[in-house]
């Protein structure tokens, strides 16, 4: 299965819009925003699990990382609220479940080998820093090599600088509305740029954005 699979192709989706699709568990439905594979897979989507749903254990055989929108995700080493920050290192194995019902954002297949860190970050007990610009604040979550992820928040009417991604930028839109010269983006689409693509961010509302940078370039140093 293949879905904007080719990384040096701009992506645009608005989540919201996409059907909810059973997987092989029940209960457990998904909104497939990238995918390079079928279960086993690059992948990166939107998951939901039912109040008492239970994923099978499971090994993360290239890694997961995952942000917890709505409800409470578990396994047997916690729980995380919504807001919860968490990666899972290549080669961790656990058997999620959620009690109340969930949705996560969750990237799959897409993380170092030689990044074994794991990191869980609840995002409402964690410090926002002055950002490059006034009008911004960033939370960063985690950094190896030249990836890096942050939350950034955008108060209304913040212009960001004419920039290039290099390694490409993907972002996801928690709340508000995140705008470009290219278009509109309001809470829960999903946007990648490609390795070298240029663009001037802003928000004239105001709005909070996942951000990851430098992880889209083939063979990307360790």
């Amino acid at each position: 299965m293949k879905i904007h699979a080719d990384l040096t192709q701009r992506a645009i989706i608005d989540s919201q819009n996409l059907p909810w699709v059973d997987s092989p568990i029940p209960n457990i439905q998904r909104r497939m925003l990238e995918r390079n594979g079928e279960e086993v897979a690059r992948a990166t989507s939107l998951v939901s699990y039912a109040p008492g749903s239970t994923f099978s254990n499971h090994t993360h055989g290239g890694g997961e990382e995952f942000f917890v929108l709505e409800g409470t995700f578990s396994d047997e080493n916690g729980d995380y609220p919504a807001g919860t920050y968490v990666r899972n290192p290549v080669g961790s194995t656990h058997t999620p479940s959620s009690r109340e019902g969930c949705i996560i954002f969750v990237k799959l297949w897409q993380m170092s080998s030689t990044d074994q860190k794991r990191v869980v970050i609840q995002t409402s007990d964690h410090p926002w820093l002055p950002g490059l610009v006034d009008g911004l604040q960033v939370m960063p979550l985690h950094s190896h090599g030249t990836e890096n992820v942050a939350l950034v928040k955008w108060k209304p009417g913040t212009v960001f600088q004419r920039h290039s991604h290099f390694g490409g930028e993907e972002i996801y839109v928690l709340n508000g509305v995140f705008e470009d010269e290219l278009g509109t983006y309001p809470q829960g689409t999903w946007i990648r740029n490609p390795h070298g693509s240029v663009h001037t961010p802003f928000s004239q509302e105001g709005c909070v954005i996942y951000v990851k940078t430098g992880h889209l370039q083939e063979k990307l140093p360790n």
